[in-house]
This record gives C-alpha cells, structure tokens and sequence, in this order.
C-alpha cells in the first residue's frame, strides 16, 4: 500500500517495520537506550484531557497532534521534533467555532491530511442552538506551516444523505485516494455505519460509497449502535480498518476489518469484521473506555497504537461531557498470521517492552500469573516497563501488576515485590547485551550475576558461559 498523504491516525508510515530493536555492542558496558535523553521517554497518558486524537510524523521528519478538546470549541494542532516532545509542545489554536449559525455546535474528531499539495482538516461539526446537528467540514490552510499559517473554511464534505456525519479519514492505495467515514443513513435503525468511497476532490466523492460496516454485534451495540472512527493500517499483504464501537464510556471497545490488499476495496464482501472486540477497557491496568485511535510510528520505525481512556470506571454525568479522555500510546504488536494484536491498554508510566532472550526464539520474559517465566503467552503477559530510578537503576514492571517488579531473593530465584523495597533486590544496571547484541540486566550487588533464564524459570545468577550469556541477553521490541 502506497500513501500519497501522509499518514494519519488513521493511516500509519508505510515502510515501518515491527520488528526487535537490536542494540549492539560489547558485554557489561554500560548502556542507556535511545529513549533514554532528556525528554525523549515517552510516557502515559502522552497528553491529558486530549480525545480522538490523530498524531503522525510527516515526511519533514516532526510528529504532529490534532484532537477534540474537552470544551469541544475549538480546533488545535502542535508539532515536536519526537514523539515525547509533543506531551509538552506548544499548542496553537487554528480555528475557533463562530458565535452562532453553522459550525457554531461542538467541535469533534478533527484530522490533518496534506493533499494535493496543501494542508487540509477534516473535523465534524454542529450549528449553534443544534450543537447535535453533526455534519463534517473542511479546512483549509493558506500556507505551507500548518501550526502558523492561515486556515479557512473550505465546505461541507457532500455525500449522499445529509445527516449525521463525523471521523473522516484520508488514505491513498494503488493510486486511488479514499476517505473512510462514519454517518447515519437514513432508514437504517443505527446511530452511525463506516462508509468508503474514492474522493474527487477534498469535499466531493468520486462515486456512490460502499457502505462497510453497520453495528450489529451485541458489543457494538452497547449504550449507542455506534460504527466510527475509522483507522487505516496496511500491513503484510492486508488492509485493516480499526474502529471504535458502542457508548463513550468503559463500554467503549476497538473493532477490526480486514481486506486483502488485492481485493476490491469498494466490494463489501471483501471486507471481513472481527467477531469479538480486539480492545478493550482493562481493570488490571486501570484504562478504561479505550477507542477513537489512530496509528504512528516511533523514532526507530516500530508500529504505534493511539489512542484515549479514561484513569478511572465510574463517570457522572454524560460521558461525552467528561473531560478526562486523555490521548495515550503503545507499541503495536503482531499475531504470528500477521493481524494485528493490540494487546490491552497498558496503563500509566513508560510505553513497555517485550523482552525476548537470544536462546528462546519465538518465547518472551512473561509473567506466569504471579511469577515471572520464560515462554509464550498472552501479549499483556509480556509487556514490561523499563523505569528508570535513582543512579540510573532499571526496574521491570510487568503491565498486568502496576507497582511491582521484579525482584531476586537471596537464593537468586525471581519473583514480584513492591517497586518501593528493597532497589538492591529489584533493580538493575542496564548493560549491553552479553551475547554481543540486545541488552542485559546486571545484579547492583557485585558477583551476583544477571537477569536470566534457567529452564524457563527467572534467576539472577552469573553468566558464566555462551549458553548462560545467551539466555541473559534479550532483544527488546
């Protein structure tokens, strides 16, 4: 698949690999990863109270961010040279709901496109006095910096019916540029279907849409009978279209659709839906209501999931009208037949890693309920947080336990403590890995070895062998 804008959040870099990470260099010397400058650990939520958030890195090499505020009035866009750097950058206003008419509702899901040689923001909006009466827009900008330049209303996207309209996105395959959408057609007993059609022009279709999905599923039907947001992904040979379903709240859920790269895109039939959620809220890691996502890329090319929740279950009120959907991100993952596994919300703190150990091809460091092993399991199983802590000491904190890491007893076996006792016991000196490449996690204490595996079972002992230096070397991903 060939982009001819650049990716959105709903449409991710092409060419970018999700591969381990291979992090070269000579055993036990000291070593801090490229995520490790000043600013560059990218942490969640990335930004606070930002919903239906779109980020990309364009082909000038920034990362930009456009989202839906909490007082839905406005539409906003930043841009940093990293990933981390957009939780801080400065983020300018470009366009401001009129006072009254049209336009003059809320504001919701806007999205940045460069077509044709220009900036373009697709977003939904409604009238003043009829803030409901959603209808998708578009503007454009009048010069070449989208963060500083000149934007003006281009129209009102036309399709077929005028009615509920919202979550556009613009992608390119073979040539054909489309805009995927999400609307309610009038005699269809839904709150929103996903529609697909090549555009003409940047408001007008260039033939009647093929409509792909409608909620019918019982989790997509929850609260609200919700098909939207739209989010393309082209990956081994497939199309994928996630999408967000049921009511804002932990009902909230990501849905899949899948082509082959092959097929007719405006055939229907080509498209297959997932028939369970592939996203959902988490009480283990404490994310809830997760959806509205879009897709990136890191620094190092490795596929990114976007994405907003919610820190807490129970909401007061309409949840549209709850500010604290904030905007996170996590590696993107890949089931063994190449669909995407998205894994769960991984919760607050750093985006984790997998660790792989050189001698186990295809086996992870895991936790086996609630001990730490070596083999193959559920993704959740196998995302760890690298925090960094006083003297540049490394904890491991599996995802599915916030606040434990892992920790060696006397007798060298590993199991979880508590990220506050002991940092003797739980933390690491993170060094290049031992067998030649990857990384490896020594003992504070002098003589006590590495992180490594024994059989399938966590120690920390002395790698005193190439099979030992192999089974305490991980590739990270």
């Amino acid at each position: 698949m060939s982009f001819d804008v650049p990716p959105s959040r709903r449409a991710v870099m092409a060419g970018a690999g999700a591969g381990a990470a291979v992090l070269g260099g000579c055993a036990s010397a000291p070593f801090a990863g490229p995520a490790e400058g000043p600013g560059q650990i990218v942490r969640n939520p990335l930004v606070r109270q930002r919903a239906d958030a779109q980020v990309f890195r364009h082909d000038d090499g920034d990362y930009y961010m456009t989202a839906s505020v909490p007082e839905y009035d406005r539409l906003v866009l930043r841009r940093a040279p990293t990933l981390a750097g957009l939780a801080t950058a400065k983020e300018a206003v470009i366009w401001r709901r009129p006072s009254q008419g049209q336009l003059g509702g809320y504001i919701w899901a806007p999205e940045l496109h460069w077509i044709d040689g220009r900036w373009h923001m697709y977003f939904a909006a409604g009238d003043a006095g009829e803030p409901f009466h959603i209808r998708t827009y578009v503007l454009r900008c009048q010069d070449r910096d989208a963060v500083t330049g000149r934007w003006a209303v281009l129209g009102q996207l036309q399709t077929p019916w005028d009615s509920f309209t919202l979550d556009s996105t613009v992608f390119s395959h073979r040539g054909v540029r489309y805009l995927c959408w999400a609307q309610h057609e009038p005699g269809i007993d839904t709150n929103s279907n996903l529609y697909l059609a090549p555009l003409a022009t940047p408001l007008t279709l260039a033939r009647p849409p093929a409509r792909l999905s409608v909620p019918t599923l019982p989790w997509e039907i929850e609260g609200f009978k919700v098909n939207e947001a739209p989010a393309v992904l082209a990956r081994n040979g497939r199309l994928f279209v996630a999408y967000s379903a049921s009511a804002t709240d932990a009902r909230y859920c990501l849905g899949l659709l899948t082509a082959d790269a092959d097929a007719d895109l405006m055939s229907p039939g080509a498209w297959g839906k997932s028939p369970a959620p592939v996203f959902v809220s988490s009480d283990e890691t404490g994310v809830y209501g997760p959806g509205h996502n879009s897709f990136t890329v890191d620094e190092r090319g490795r596929d990114l999931l976007v994405f907003h929740g919610r820190d807490y279950k129970t909401i007061q009120g309409d949840p549209l009208f709850d500010p604290n959907r904030h905007t996170r991100v996590q590696r993107l993952y890949y089931h063994p037949d190449g669909t995407p596994d998205f894994g769960v919300p991984v919760g607050v703190g750093e985006i984790p890693d997998r660790l792989a150990p050189l001698d186990r091809p295809g086996a992870y460091l895991r936790l086996d309920g609630d001990l730490p092993a070596v083999g193959e399991g559920p993704l959740a199983t196998t995302q760890f947080r690298q925090k960094v802590g006083p003297d540049g000491l490394v904890s491991l904190e599996p995802i599915l336990r916030p606040g434990r890491v892992l920790a060696a007893s006397p007798d060298g076996v590993v199991g979880l403590a508590a990220s506050t006792d002991d940092p003797g016991r739980s933390g690491f000196r993170r060094v290049r890995g031992l067998a030649g490449h990857g990384v490896s996690f020594a003992a504070v204490e002098p003589g006590r070895g590495y992180l490594r595996h024994r059989d399938g079972v966590v120690v920390v002992s002395p790698a005193e062998d190439a099979a030992g230096r192999a089974g305490a070397t991980f590739e990270v991903s």
